[in-house]
């Protein structure tokens, strides 16, 4: 089940990247967190993806993981 897992990350050079567990290559790439998160939901509708933290809030900070 972990290897069904979807991950949105943030790439340095912008946008943002749908991926798989250990993956060398992206699934998808899209210009915004909202349509990597509606793409990797689109790739594996049973599982929730998990979604790079990309600020500081009151629960977590960068590079930390969440559910959106």
């Amino acid at each position: 089940m972990w290897n069904e897992r979807l991950f949105v990350e943030r790439r340095p050079e912008g946008g943002y990247a749908v991926r798989r567990p250990n993956s060398g290559r992206a699934s998808a790439v899209l210009s915004t967190q909202a349509a990597a998160i509606e793409r990797a939901r689109e790739l594996n509708p049973r599982i929730a993806p998990l979604v790079e933290r990309v600020r500081f809030t009151s629960v977590g900070k960068p590079d930390q993981w969440r559910t959106p």
